[in-house]
């Protein structure tokens, strides 16, 4: 597993630790209704731990021997200032980062847990499951929700969403998080994936995209 650091687009120094990843399921109507999965009343929440977080750029790590793993692009947030019981002002402040990650998830594992009742962990959380691009400084995104998010796979479009899709936006999901799990400076929240999610396969070329600012690639390889 590669060694990861988050990293600022402008190469400004980012001396942030690496922490959690902290997750929202379903947080776009389109993509639950293509999961089969009903929609819940609160955001519904899943953690990776900093040993899921690995860079996008260049070859990225897939387990091929444990099924399927599909993409889900997701507009992500950098967390500089602790947050616990925060309201939305200290939510907004406290956000240093803006970039995108793919939420990797090995899905025909995930179908066996959920439905012999067990936790996604092994499906969501496995090392290197949590790819991040470099992080836009904050003042370069005008409004976080109306970002255009797009992913291509060997340069055809499979994800193209609005974070104005959101059910939940992203400053009251951080205070939502903020009430049960305290954000660290370092830290980072996935706001949840439009729909087009798919699988991954050996040689696929990657590009994500948030809106006209900020654009990556990656090759998929095995682990």
């Amino acid at each position: 597993m590669e060694n990861y650091r988050h990293q600022f687009i402008d190469y400004s120094p980012c001396n942030l630790p690496v922490g959690k990843a902290v997750c929202v399921g379903l947080n776009y109507a389109a993509h639950a209704a293509e999961m089969s999965s009903q929609q819940t009343a609160d955001p519904l929440l899943f953690i990776k731990p900093s040993t899921a977080l690995v860079p996008l750029a260049g070859g990225m790590k897939i387990p091929t021997e444990l099924g399927d793993c599909h993409f889900e692009t997701e507009m992500t947030i950098l967390i500089g200032e602790r947050l616990s019981g925060c309201n939305q002002a200290q939510a907004q402040k406290a956000i240093v980062g803006i970039g995108l990650a793919l939420d990797l998830t090995l899905r025909s594992l995930q179908t066996e847990l959920k439905t012999s009742g067990q936790p996604w962990e092994k499906s969501k959380a496995w090392d290197g499951a949590c790819p991040l691009t470099s992080f836009l400084k904050p003042e370069k995104i005008a409004d976080l929700q109306n970002q255009r998010i797009r992913l291509y796979q060997n340069e055809q479009l499979r994800q193209d969403g609005n974070t104005a899709q959101m059910l939940t936006p992203v400053l009251p999901l951080i205070v939502y998080i903020s009430r049960f799990f305290t954000l660290e400076p370092g830290d980072v929240v996935l706001t949840g994936t439009p729909e087009g999610v798919g699988p991954l396969a050996l040689g696929d070329q990657l590009r994500v995209e948030l809106g006209e600012v900020l654009v990556e690639t990656a090759s998929v390889v095995g682990r």
